[in-house]
């Protein structure tokens, strides 16, 4: 997943952010002359990525379909595994044998009140000879559906959130016993058939909608990058919100003698079935719709009028699966560090892809590949990293981010005992810097994204983020000291090592200027990217100078780059969020409830759309945010005195003892913030301030135990949930004025009365 800005810089940007100079950067956690030493060998790195070595990788890489358990898949495991040793890495495969279905029967009909069968094939493109290799594609479906043989009414439920079924509630509509047909949007795809199943449908639909993902955009392939109408998003609808990974193997390590759960208890496989389809075979199914007219957000850009139903519209969905284990092809490459080897900066990639998957993964492989290649070369002319650099091609990315889970989950003690860093990539494209990730990077990121230079613009691509932030309309993006990171949700590699394992993590690439839609289907071609995207690869050269720029500077850094001002920062604004959004759900309920009591609520006057009054409900009660308060408080007296006293880094001699001690603790900053047991309902999610929401999957909930408790108005829940992270806020604060007082003693800086 790769989620970018899409926006124009105009010229006075550009030259403003130009004037900015650059001379003498600072670089976080180096002293003068190792900073010194250190930039030497940076520029030495971004000198040797090559755009038309990424070039020839992505031709090979996505030459055939290469999913998880696919002959190509294993192929191209063995060819990256042995391109990292000849650039002088250790480099090894690491299997895990994962459940993955692939589809024995689709069949979706329209049975009234007219017949039409759907096509559920993407058509050969003539220019584009990767779309003809039938026999190794997968169909078009989504893996971890829920089996059946239905035929049932259809209903439109727009985005198919939770938002959408209160408005059809609204409207005395129910989806019980009924086909839903959802767009593509607003929520991760695997959240549709979740809610249409508690709402007691048997069968679920999803389809990409022209307004959204085709036409509407600009030409569709081959003619331009958006999607054709028979294009279709593949996708996994695994309950990734409870836990990603092998669903038979929650918590564990998938490897080959791993004990299994029975398929019929895997609670995150879906329990209906679901397929996604192109808005050719929608337009029939919507077109035969009757009942009220859908509501004008709900309304997408095929030339019908989009009803609601039920009505006349019956449809046959039937789905059969081949339930197997798939074997997975983790490939690990490992340059030992020379000082502190038990310490691991790790950077990935997944490897596996829908189809083809030129854009999504390979464009992202092929930069980590040049990186680790650039690598491979510094050691040969004497550089060597003080910590383990890991570089890892993941397998299984997509039906359910396997091959990363399955491999932390297994290495779950060294990632406690060892992992200092992850850095993590999923696609890359042209346009501007995304960065997300834990937020005491803030200033890492910035410093490193100011040294590499955008291709097009010949600024840097911080200040390339800057300008296009400021043209979106965010007013801090200009002022504020350091870039602001994105929180992390989910949809890629990153989840388990953040959310799960609690390693300081960024997620990073590139985009916004290559709209298209290709998006898991079988457009996703080595001919699509290269006309339509980053077709000089300059971006990929950008994205591996930074990467690669980013992994040497944890890998040498004196003390580990971290910085909790804007930590701080940050969680003060979660804060004054979930403030704000009990005050604002006490409003809203004590408005409705007085709306109800002086009966505002009949009946609406259109017989064809009336409106039920809604229920009342319990008044909000106080929640003490005393203790969240207390603990941002002392955060923030914390991250102060660890400031200064990391500012005695640069005035004089250290004691690199000490430094050890300070890295020991600086390893374990995101761990502080897990939460032993879990979340609510999801035990496997252990952060405290970041993770995917329960009806959102890919969009992130910050402070989410708490957030999601006032959503549900469970108030009970809500205070648990502040005592929770009250603690966990409490244990980073803690942990950061141990390492302030040891930094303290190994720089001579005068501590905080």
């Amino acid at each position: 997943m790769r989620l970018v800005p899409a926006v124009l810089l105009s010229p006075a940007i550009l030259l403003l952010a130009a004037a900015t100079p650059l001379e003498d950067p600072p670089m976080r956690g180096f002293t003068p002359e190792s900073a010194r030493i250190q930039r030497e060998w940076e520029a030495k790195f971004k000198a040797i990525p090559d755009p038309a070595r990424m070039r020839e990788a992505m031709r090979r890489l996505s030459l055939r379909p290469h999913h998880l358990g696919s002959a190509y898949g294993k192929e191209n495991a063995e060819w990256l595994a042995a391109q990292f040793s000849s650039y002088g890495w250790e480099a090894r495969v690491e299997r895990f044998d994962v459940l993955f279905p692939t589809p024995r029967i689709r069949v979706l009909e329209l049975v009234a009140p007219t017949k039409f069968t759907a096509r559920l094939e993407e058509p050969i493109v003539k220019e584009d000879p990767s779309t003809s290799q039938r026999a190794e594609q997968l169909p078009t479906y989504n893996a971890y559906s829920g089996e059946g043989d239905v035929t049932a009414p259809l209903v439109y439920v727009n985005y198919g959130v939770p938002a959408d079924y209160e408005q059809l509630e609204r409207r005395g509509i129910s989806v019980k016993g009924a086909i839903v047909i959802a767009r593509y949007g607003g929520s991760w795809r695997g959240i549709k058939p979740k809610v249409a199943y508690e709402h007691g449908a048997v069968g679920a639909l999803i389809y990409s909608d022209p307004r959204d993902d085709g036409f509407a955009e600009g030409e569709t392939y081959p003619n331009g990058p958006y999607r054709p109408k028979d294009g279709v998003q593949r996708g996994s609808v695994l309950d990734m919100p409870t836990y990603p990974g092998d669903p038979l193997t929650p918590g564990v390590g998938s490897s080959p003698g791993a004990t299994r759960l029975d398929r019929k208890d895997a609670e995150t496989i879906m329990k209906i079935p679901v397929l996604p389809i192109s808005y050719a075979d929608a337009q029939p199914l919507l077109a035969a719709l009757t009942g009220p007219i859908a509501p004008p957000a709900w309304r997408g850009g095929l030339p019908i009028t989009y009803r609601l139903g039920p009505g006349p519209a019956q449809v046959h969905l039937k789905l059969e699966f081949d339930w197997k284990q798939a074997p997975l092809y983790n490939v690990i490459a490992t340059l030992k560090g020379s000082t502190y080897p038990d310490e691991w900066v790790i950077r990935g990639n997944h490897h596996d892809g829908w189809v083809n998957g030129a854009e999504d993964p390979i464009s992202g492989m092929v930069a980590e590949l040049e990186e680790a290649r650039a690598l491979g070369e510094l050691v040969k002319q004497g550089w060597r990293p003080k910590r383990t650099i890991v570089y890892a091609a993941w397998d299984g990315e997509e039906p359910s981010l396997l091959g990363s889970t399955e491999w932390v989950e297994e290495h779950m003690s060294d990632m406690r005992s060892k992992g200092v860093f992850y850095l993590n990539s999923d696609g890359n494209g042209r346009g501007f810097l995304y960065a997300g990730g834990s937020h005491s990077l803030e200033r890492f990121v910035t410093e490193a994204a100011n040294e590499v230079i955008d291709p097009e613009s010949n600024v840097s691509v911080a200040q390339r983020a800057r300008a296009a932030a400021t043209i979106a309309g965010n007013t801090e993006a200009r002022d504020r000291k350091d870039l602001r990171l994105d929180a992390l949700g989910s949809g890629s590699d990153f989840t388990p090592f953040l959310q799960h394992a609690g390693v300081p993590t960024l997620n990073i690439g590139f985009g916004g200027e290559d709209g298209g839609g290709i998006y898991h289907s079988i457009y996703d071609t080595f001919a699509w990217y290269t006309r339509f995207s980053d077709s000089s690869f300059v971006y990929g050269r950008a994205l591996a100078q930074l990467a690669g720029t980013m992994v040497m500077r944890v890998a040498n850094a004196d003390v580990l780059p971290e910085e909790f001002g804007n930590l701080t920062e940050t969680t003060r604004g979660y804060l004054k969020e979930i403030t704000t959004l009990r005050e604002t759900t006490a409003k809203e309920v004590e408005e409705l409830n007085r709306q109800l009591a002086d009966g505002m609520f009949a009946a609406a006057n259109d017989p064809r759309n009336p409106l039920q009054p809604p229920k009342a409900q319990a008044t909000v009660p106080h929640v003490n945010f005393a203790p969240l308060q207390n603990a941002t408080d002392s955060l923030a007296r914390s991250a102060d005195r660890f400031e200064k006293a990391y500012g005695g880094l640069a005035s004089g001699p250290v004691n690199a003892a000490a430094l050890a001690q300070v890295n020991a603790l600086l390893r374990q900053t995101d761990q502080m913030l897990l939460i032993p047991e879990g979340l609510p309902k999801r035990a496997w999610y252990r952060h405290s301030l970041y993770a995917p929401g329960l009806y959102t999957g890919y969009g992130v909930k910050t402070m989410p135990g708490v957030r999601e408790a006032i959503e549900q108005k469970n108030w009970q829940q809500a205070d648990e949930q502040i005592g929770k992270l009250s603690a966990a806020l409490m244990r980073e604060s803690d942990l950061i004025a141990r390492a302030a007082r040891l930094l303290e003693q190994a720089t001579n800086t005068r501590p905080i009365p």
